[in-house]
Order: structure tokens, then C-alpha cells, then sequence
């Protein structure tokens, strides 16, 4: 369990600040897309970004909320944001931990990443792609992160809760162990690494694998832990104004 630094107060709004409109789930075609009844009785489709299965979010009747963002080249003029558990807000896009995690780190506030004043997002790093690559410096010729060691950043994206507890994923993840294991080989090499998981909700005590779902990467986080890969999470609750980056929680790494 890696100890945690107190954040700032940094908002980010839900779907780029388009316009929200309250809706009610219907049905979900396919992954990507869900189909809702708007309160003026329409019904439109939504595109989902959260792949993950939300047995437990997309219920029927479940009350939702809807970004309006219609645009060229966009199948749907909508996309969700979150999705009311009792009369919490829950985040259902999982594109926006990321743009709230890069708002703290150019915003420097979290502390433990407040020496890189450089970000860059997405970095490639072997055959793999990164959220996020820090640097003390900018990029030189022939130096991707100018002198100083870089920091890779991974950014997790949470949003059941169980007995307590923030658990991910929702549904089993090669890609995520894969990222984990070469954050490790990184790490081994004398690279710093990181993850932060973001609890897109109000509630949880502390973040856990959700070993049922997903026992192989239960065994991996705890594996990159021991390796020396930094795991930090922070609960961050969701209104119509955007999501907070709140409180930080242990992760656990442990049966």
C-alpha cells in the first residue's frame, strides 16, 4: 500500500462542458451505445465510453445523465455521462479520469508528481502507449524527456463499489495486466512509475481488485507493488458542476 499526498481542489466538467440533459436508461443495444427517454419523452441513442459490463448501473428505469453533443462525423448527438446508484452520481465515461488527472499534473497539484513540470500525453514507450509521461525537463535533441528520469503515469478508471469498497476492473483486462507488467520491467530498469486509480464516485473506503472478475490482475497489481510500481487513488465525486479530484485512499494490494 503506497502512502498518499494530499491534492488540491481541481474540477473538471463531465462530457467537455456540453450541455446536460436528464434522461432515463432503456436499453443497451451494444457496448457503445445505450438508448434513453429524454424528460420530454423523446428517446434518443447516447454513446457509451465505459465498456465495462455496469450490471449493476444500467438497471432498468435507472436515471441518467446525458451530454448534448452533436457534431459532424458523431453517430449520436448524445453521450452519457453518469448514471444515478440511489442518489449518486456515478461517472459512466472513462475518458474522464484521464482529463482530470492531467488538470492536477499541469496544475501541479499532486504533490507526489510536482517536480515534473512537464507533461506529455500518451507516450509511447516500446510497443505500448502510456496515459501519461512526466519530465523535470523538456524534451532535447536526442532525449525524449530532456535530462531528468521520466515518470510514466498509468490512469485507471473506477466506478463499482462493493461491501465498502472501491473495486475494479469491471470485467477482465489483458490489456490492463499487460500495462501493469511492463510498468514493473520499467520500474526494475530504474524508471518511475505510477498508477492512479480514480474512484469516479463519492463513496469507497479504499480501492481493491475485483478478484472475482479479475483474479490475474489481482495477482499482477500485487506482483508490480513488490516490484516498485507506485499505486495511488483518490475518490472523486461526481455533480452536474463536474467531477472533484477528492480524497486519497489506499489501494490494496493484498487478499
Amino acid at each position: 500500500m503506497t502512502t498518499h499526498l494530499q491534492p488540491y481542489s481541481i474540477t473538471v466538467p463531465l462530457v467537455g462542458a456540453a450541455p446536460l440533459l436528464a434522461a432515463t436508461f432503456l436499453a443497451r443495444p451494444n457496448r457503445f451505445l445505450v438508448e434513453a427517454r429524454l424528460e420530454d419523452g423523446s428517446i434518443v441513442a447516447a454513446h457509451l465510453a465505459d465498456r465495462g459490463r455496469l450490471l449493476t448501473k444500467l438497471v432498468p428505469q435507472a436515471q441518467m445523465v446525458l451530454g448534448h453533443k452533436p457534431g459532424a462525423g458523431r453517430k449520436t448527438q448524445y453521450q452519457v455521462a453518469g448514471v444515478y446508484v440511489g442518489d449518486q452520481l456515478v461517472s459512466l465515461d472513462t475518458h474522464l479520469p484521464n482529463r482530470l488527472i492531467e488538470a492536477a499534473l499541469r496544475a501541479g497539484a499532486l504533490s507526489q508528481f510536482a517536480i515534473y513540470p512537464h507533461v506529455e500525453r500518451e507516450v509511447q514507450v516500446g510497443a505500448s502507449r502510456f496515459d501519461f509521461g512526466l519530465a523535470a525537463a523538456p524534451p532535447t535533441a536526442g532525449k525524449r524527456h530532456g535530462g531528468a528520469s521520466p515518470c510514466i503515469v498509468e490512469v485507471k478508471s473506477v466506478a463499482d463499489v462493493a461491501d465498502g469498497l472501491a473495486v475494479f476492473p469491471d470485467a477482465p483486462t489483458t490489456r490492463g495486466r499487460r500495462h501493469l507488467l511492463e510498468l514493473a520491467e520499467l520500474a526494475v530498469a530504474g524508471v518511475r512509475t505510477a498508477v492512479v486509480f480514480v474512484v469516479q464516485r463519492g463513496d469507497g473506503s479504499a480501492v481493491a481488485v475485483n478478484r472475482a472478475i479479475d483474479p490475474d490482475f489481482a495477482v499482477a497489481l500485487s506482483e508490480v507493488a513488490r516490484r516498485g510500481v507506485e499505486l495511488y487513488a483518490y475518490r472523486c465525486p461526481l455533480t452536474l458542476a463536474g467531477i472533484a479530484l477528492g480524497q486519497p485512499l489506499p489501494v490494496l494490494t493484498e487478499a
